[in-house]
């Protein structure tokens, strides 16, 4: 069965004054679009397409002769998490039994977002930031590329895409200005706290 583009949790203006509509646009109908677009053209007629994208993610990760399909396939999942991570007039700091755990393991919710903004904007050329439980302890973590945490067995649980289609419009190279923003008025705890809780 083909892979759909997920619809987006907002209107694509609804991030506005932080991430503009012309950026969701971009971004989400065009750059996610082309790798749902590419993986079903990758994957038509083979085995692999009537596998899960989780299933497909973790079978072809580390697999040369399908590096087009994990690249495609991750790319599709860790954009639809994104748009998750994202909300209209987030930011601030969790609450409840991720704020405690986010305390407990970083001293301070402002220790964690400094961590964070750190890996972030440490990531050499294109990649992703997370916040991860791992064996049972929240940690940030950086990947390259399309690589995520569900090929390191870790639960995502927040993530920013640090790839330059996803600021260069709104920010142009101050990617440290796009992470900030991010994390002061679109991070979303409650999907955060959600995810954190399931994976618990």
């Amino acid at each position: 069965m083909a892979f759909e583009l997920p619809p987006l949790p907002y209107s694509k203006s609804a991030l506005e004054p932080h991430m503009s509509e012309r950026t969701l646009d971009f971004h989400h109908g065009r750059h996610h679009q082309a790798y749902v677009t590419n993986l079903n053209n990758l994957i038509k007629g083979k085995p692999e397409e009537r596998q899960s994208l989780e299933d497909l993610i973790r079978s072809s990760h580390r697999d040369e002769a399908k590096t087009g399909i994990f690249n495609n396939a991750a790319q599709v999942w860790n954009h639809t998490f994104f748009w998750n991570s994202l909300k209209p007039g987030g930011g601030g700091a969790p609450s409840g039994a991720l704020q405690a755990a986010i305390n407990a393991a970083f001293g301070s919710v402002e220790k964690f977002k400094e961590e964070f903004k750190a890996a972030a904007v440490g990531q050499f050329g294109s990649g992703w930031a997370w916040l991860v439980l791992d064996k049972g302890a929240l940690k940030v973590t950086k990947t390259p590329n399309a690589v995520n945490p569900l090929v390191e067995g870790q639960s995502a649980l927040l993530t920013c895409d640090v790839w330059e289609h996803a600021y260069y419009l709104d920010f142009q190279n101050r990617r440290p200005d796009f992470v900030q923003t991010f994390l002061d008025h679109l991070v979303n705890w409650d999907s955060a706290a959600a995810n954190f809780a399931k994976a618990r």
